[in-house]
Protein backbone atom coordinates (compact mmCIF):
# COMPACT_ATOMS: atom_id res chain seq x y z
CA UNK A 1 0.00 0.00 0.00
CA UNK A 2 1.20 3.51 -0.74
CA UNK A 3 0.99 6.49 1.59
CA UNK A 4 -1.91 8.86 1.07
CA UNK A 5 -0.98 11.79 -1.15
CA UNK A 6 -3.15 14.94 -0.91
CA UNK A 7 -5.01 16.28 -3.94
CA UNK A 8 -4.88 12.96 -5.76
CA UNK A 9 -7.75 10.69 -6.64
CA UNK A 10 -7.50 7.63 -4.41
CA UNK A 11 -7.71 4.42 -6.44
CA UNK A 12 -7.77 0.74 -5.53
CA UNK A 13 -7.00 -1.87 -8.20
CA UNK A 14 -8.75 -5.25 -7.93
CA UNK A 15 -7.53 -8.03 -10.22
CA UNK A 16 -6.30 -11.58 -9.58
CA UNK A 17 -3.52 -11.22 -12.18
CA UNK A 18 -0.42 -9.54 -10.73
CA UNK A 19 0.83 -8.51 -14.16
CA UNK A 20 -2.48 -6.82 -14.95
CA UNK A 21 -2.42 -4.95 -11.65
CA UNK A 22 1.13 -3.83 -12.38
CA UNK A 23 0.13 -2.62 -15.85
CA UNK A 24 -2.86 -0.67 -14.54
CA UNK A 25 -0.75 0.87 -11.79
CA UNK A 26 1.75 2.08 -14.40
CA UNK A 27 -1.06 3.49 -16.56
CA UNK A 28 -2.45 5.39 -13.58
CA UNK A 29 0.93 6.85 -12.63
CA UNK A 30 -0.17 10.40 -13.40
CA UNK A 31 0.02 13.49 -11.15
CA UNK A 32 -3.64 13.62 -10.15
CA UNK A 33 -4.16 9.90 -9.44
CA UNK A 34 -2.68 7.79 -6.66
CA UNK A 35 -3.06 4.01 -6.42
CA UNK A 36 -3.34 3.47 -2.67
CA UNK A 37 -3.91 -0.29 -2.57
CA UNK A 38 -4.43 -3.47 -4.57
CA UNK A 39 -6.45 -6.65 -4.01
CA UNK A 40 -6.36 -10.01 -5.77
CA UNK A 41 -9.69 -11.51 -4.66
CA UNK A 42 -13.18 -10.41 -3.72
CA UNK A 43 -12.85 -10.77 0.04
CA UNK A 44 -9.66 -8.74 0.29
CA UNK A 45 -11.18 -6.16 -2.06
CA UNK A 46 -14.04 -5.55 0.36
CA UNK A 47 -11.64 -5.29 3.29
CA UNK A 48 -9.31 -2.87 1.51
CA UNK A 49 -12.12 -0.60 0.31
CA UNK A 50 -13.71 -0.42 3.75
CA UNK A 51 -10.32 0.39 5.30
CA UNK A 52 -8.97 2.82 2.70
CA UNK A 53 -12.18 4.53 1.45
CA UNK A 54 -10.94 5.14 -2.11
CA UNK A 55 -12.62 7.41 -4.63
CA UNK A 56 -12.56 4.77 -7.38
CA UNK A 57 -12.14 0.99 -7.51
CA UNK A 58 -10.88 -0.40 -10.82
CA UNK A 59 -12.58 -3.80 -10.73
CA UNK A 60 -11.98 -7.04 -12.58
CA UNK A 61 -14.98 -9.38 -12.56
CA UNK A 62 -13.26 -12.77 -12.79
CA UNK A 63 -12.10 -12.92 -9.18
CA UNK A 64 -11.55 -16.03 -7.05
CA UNK A 65 -13.96 -16.43 -4.17
CA UNK A 66 -16.47 -13.57 -4.13
CA UNK A 67 -17.05 -12.47 -7.71
CA UNK A 68 -16.45 -8.93 -8.91
CA UNK A 69 -20.19 -8.58 -9.46
CA UNK A 70 -20.95 -9.52 -5.85
CA UNK A 71 -18.20 -7.20 -4.59
CA UNK A 72 -19.71 -4.38 -6.65
CA UNK A 73 -23.18 -5.11 -5.27
CA UNK A 74 -21.86 -5.09 -1.71
CA UNK A 75 -19.96 -1.84 -2.19
CA UNK A 76 -23.09 -0.16 -3.59
CA UNK A 77 -24.71 -0.82 -0.21
CA UNK A 78 -21.89 -0.30 2.27
CA UNK A 79 -19.73 2.28 0.44
CA UNK A 80 -22.01 4.23 -1.93
CA UNK A 81 -19.52 7.10 -2.33
CA UNK A 82 -16.94 4.73 -3.78
CA UNK A 83 -17.22 4.50 -7.57
CA UNK A 84 -16.64 1.12 -9.19
CA UNK A 85 -15.17 1.15 -12.69
CA UNK A 86 -15.13 -2.29 -14.29
CA UNK A 87 -12.14 -3.17 -16.45
CA UNK A 88 -12.60 -6.55 -18.11
CA UNK A 89 -11.63 -8.59 -21.13
CA UNK A 90 -13.31 -8.72 -24.55
CA UNK A 91 -16.05 -11.33 -24.73
CA UNK A 92 -17.14 -10.78 -21.11
CA UNK A 93 -19.53 -7.92 -21.83
CA UNK A 94 -22.50 -9.94 -20.54
CA UNK A 95 -20.90 -10.02 -17.08
CA UNK A 96 -20.29 -6.28 -17.22
CA UNK A 97 -24.01 -5.71 -17.77
CA UNK A 98 -24.68 -7.59 -14.52
CA UNK A 99 -22.01 -5.50 -12.77
CA UNK A 100 -23.61 -2.26 -13.96
CA UNK A 101 -26.97 -3.47 -12.75
CA UNK A 102 -25.25 -4.27 -9.44
CA UNK A 103 -24.03 -0.68 -9.09
CA UNK A 104 -20.88 -0.15 -11.17
CA UNK A 105 -20.67 3.36 -12.62
CA UNK A 106 -19.27 2.10 -15.91
CA UNK A 107 -16.80 -0.14 -17.65
CA UNK A 108 -14.00 -0.34 -20.16
CA UNK A 109 -12.50 -3.36 -21.88
CA UNK A 110 -8.91 -4.24 -21.07
CA UNK A 111 -7.88 -3.38 -24.62
CA UNK A 112 -8.70 0.28 -23.94
CA UNK A 113 -5.81 2.69 -24.33
CA UNK A 114 -3.97 4.06 -21.33
CA UNK A 115 -5.43 7.52 -21.93
CA UNK A 116 -8.94 6.05 -22.04
CA UNK A 117 -8.42 4.30 -18.72
CA UNK A 118 -7.02 7.43 -17.06
CA UNK A 119 -9.90 9.57 -18.33
CA UNK A 120 -12.43 6.94 -17.26
CA UNK A 121 -11.05 6.95 -13.70
CA UNK A 122 -11.25 10.74 -13.62
CA UNK A 123 -14.80 10.68 -14.99
CA UNK A 124 -15.88 8.04 -12.49
CA UNK A 125 -14.48 10.08 -9.60
CA UNK A 126 -16.37 13.10 -10.95
CA UNK A 127 -19.70 11.30 -10.81
CA UNK A 128 -19.94 10.47 -14.49
CA UNK A 129 -20.69 7.13 -16.11
CA UNK A 130 -18.33 5.65 -18.70
CA UNK A 131 -19.47 2.60 -20.66
CA UNK A 132 -17.74 0.89 -23.57
CA UNK A 133 -19.90 0.99 -26.71
CA UNK A 134 -20.15 -2.80 -27.02
CA UNK A 135 -21.37 -3.06 -23.44
CA UNK A 136 -23.77 -0.16 -23.94
CA UNK A 137 -25.39 -2.00 -26.84
CA UNK A 138 -25.90 -5.09 -24.67
CA UNK A 139 -27.38 -3.05 -21.81
CA UNK A 140 -29.64 -1.13 -24.19
CA UNK A 141 -30.86 -4.40 -25.70
CA UNK A 142 -31.68 -5.80 -22.27
CA UNK A 143 -34.24 -3.13 -21.38
CA UNK A 144 -36.44 -3.67 -24.48
CA UNK A 145 -36.32 -7.42 -23.80
CA UNK A 146 -37.78 -6.75 -20.39
CA UNK A 147 -40.60 -4.70 -21.88
CA UNK A 148 -41.81 -7.53 -24.12
CA UNK A 149 -43.76 -9.13 -21.29
CA UNK A 150 -44.06 -6.22 -18.91
CA UNK A 151 -45.22 -2.65 -18.73
CA UNK A 152 -42.55 0.05 -19.24
CA UNK A 153 -42.63 0.87 -15.54
CA UNK A 154 -41.95 -2.77 -14.68
CA UNK A 155 -38.94 -2.73 -17.01
CA UNK A 156 -37.53 0.33 -15.24
CA UNK A 157 -38.09 -1.24 -11.81
CA UNK A 158 -36.35 -4.41 -12.98
CA UNK A 159 -33.03 -2.66 -13.56
CA UNK A 160 -32.98 -0.01 -10.81
CA UNK A 161 -32.48 -0.42 -7.08
CA UNK A 162 -35.11 0.91 -4.68
CA UNK A 163 -32.98 3.93 -3.81
CA UNK A 164 -32.34 4.67 -7.50
CA UNK A 165 -36.10 4.56 -8.05
CA UNK A 166 -36.58 7.01 -5.18
CA UNK A 167 -34.07 9.37 -6.76
CA UNK A 168 -35.60 8.99 -10.23
CA UNK A 169 -39.07 9.82 -8.92
CA UNK A 170 -37.75 13.01 -7.30
CA UNK A 171 -35.86 13.95 -10.47
CA UNK A 172 -39.07 13.47 -12.45
CA UNK A 173 -40.84 15.64 -9.90
CA UNK A 174 -38.49 18.51 -10.69
CA UNK A 175 -36.28 18.41 -7.60
CA UNK A 176 -32.61 19.35 -7.86
CA UNK A 177 -29.71 17.46 -6.31
CA UNK A 178 -29.61 19.35 -3.00
CA UNK A 179 -33.36 19.03 -2.58
CA UNK A 180 -33.20 15.31 -3.26
CA UNK A 181 -30.38 14.96 -0.74
CA UNK A 182 -32.44 16.66 1.96
CA UNK A 183 -35.54 14.62 1.13
CA UNK A 184 -33.71 11.28 1.27
CA UNK A 185 -31.27 12.26 4.06
CA UNK A 186 -28.21 11.50 1.94
CA UNK A 187 -25.35 13.63 0.64
CA UNK A 188 -25.48 15.54 -2.67
CA UNK A 189 -22.55 13.43 -3.91
CA UNK A 190 -24.49 10.24 -3.20
CA UNK A 191 -27.44 11.70 -5.10
CA UNK A 192 -25.16 12.38 -8.08
CA UNK A 193 -23.80 8.84 -7.92
CA UNK A 194 -27.34 7.42 -7.98
CA UNK A 195 -28.35 9.67 -10.88
CA UNK A 196 -25.28 8.62 -12.86
CA UNK A 197 -26.13 4.97 -12.23
CA UNK A 198 -29.74 5.52 -13.34
CA UNK A 199 -28.61 7.20 -16.55
CA UNK A 200 -26.14 4.40 -17.27
CA UNK A 201 -28.62 1.60 -16.65
CA UNK A 202 -31.39 3.20 -18.72
CA UNK A 203 -28.94 4.44 -21.38
CA UNK A 204 -30.05 8.05 -21.05
CA UNK A 205 -27.98 11.19 -21.52
CA UNK A 206 -29.33 13.58 -18.92
CA UNK A 207 -31.87 14.21 -16.17
CA UNK A 208 -34.48 15.53 -18.60
CA UNK A 209 -34.47 12.26 -20.49
CA UNK A 210 -34.66 10.41 -17.17
CA UNK A 211 -37.70 12.44 -16.12
CA UNK A 212 -39.45 11.78 -19.43
CA UNK A 213 -38.62 8.08 -19.16
CA UNK A 214 -40.06 7.96 -15.65
CA UNK A 215 -43.27 9.73 -16.64
CA UNK A 216 -43.78 7.52 -19.70
CA UNK A 217 -43.12 4.45 -17.56
CA UNK A 218 -45.76 5.56 -15.07
CA UNK A 219 -43.53 5.11 -12.04
CA UNK A 220 -44.52 8.40 -10.32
Amino acid sequence: MSRFQPNRLRVVIVDDDELVRHAIRNILAVPDIGVIAEADDGESALEVVMEMAPDVVVMDLGLPGISGIEVTRSLAMVAPLCRVLVLTGPGEEHEVVDAILAGACGCLLKDATGDEIVEAVRAAAGGQSVIDRSVARRLLAQVPDLTDDAAPGDAIRAVLTERELDVLKLVAGGEEGNQIARTLFISPKTVQNHISSVLAKLQLQNRIQAAVHAVRGGIL
